[in-house]
């Protein structure tokens, strides 16, 4: 049996994704210390331009040291889910399946969130519900920097580390004026493949 140490995204990468499909059990990291320029508040799209960086802004708390993942507050004084959303229709209203899953994540982006990590349990829960993926992931007690009889891929979660996947090509929106980006948020998968998207990642061999 394969379960695998991963660490809750907002709207993750298709490699995590892939990780997620192809284990038998998930475990995500609720004990770490909030890092920036990760997978924890970002998520990349494909916008008509290219590579398009979404941002959750988050709270800044004054205090000296760091701060756990779990008491990050989102900061709300600015329109960012509004402005996330409107971003996510621009890029992805003309796809085959955005209008068959909107509804599945419009609700997201109307309610003001206070905490990261809870909305982003959230966000993975509607994925895995349109992705048709039964995943009785467990939580994390206590955060151990090497587990033992787990496969540890917490490093998914860095935005700037790049990584070699050899992933299966598929038509986007805005292919013919950028050719295909490769590891952009499940969202680019799901809208773009609908319900192929849970075969894509099952049949991708990058963590052999």
């Amino acid at each position: 049996m394969k379960t695998t140490l991963l660490h809750p995204t907002y709207f993750g990468s298709i490699a995590q994704y892939i990780a997620i499909a192809q284990s038998d059990s998930i475990v995500f990291e609720n004990q770490d210390n909030y890092q920036k320029q990760t997978y924890r508040n970002r998520t990349y799209i494909y916008g008509a331009n290219g590579r398009l960086l979404l941002s959750i802004p988050i709270k800044h708390n004054g205090k000296v040291g760091r701060q756990l993942y779990k008491d990050v507050r989102i900061e709300n004084d600015f329109e960012w889910q509004a402005l996330h959303w409107k971003s996510l229709e621009t890029a992805y209203r003309t796809s085959p399946f955005f209008e068959y899953y909107e509804d599945e994540f419009a609700h997201l982006f109307e309610k003001k969130k206070k905490f990261l990590l809870d909305f982003n349990y959230e966000c993975m829960e509607a994925v895995f519900d349109c992705l048709q993926f039964e995943s009785t992931f467990t939580k994390t007690n206590e955060y151990i920097k090497t587990p033992k009889e787990i496969y540890d891929l917490r490093e998914l979660v860095n935005a700037k580390k790049k990584e070699p996947y050899d992933l299966e090509s598929y038509i986007q929106v805005f292919s013919e004026k950028h050719g295909f980006i490769s590891n952009l948020s499940i969202l680019d998968l799901l809208f773009n493949e609908g319900t192929n998207a849970l075969t894509y990642l099952e049949k991708q061999a990058i963590f052999q």
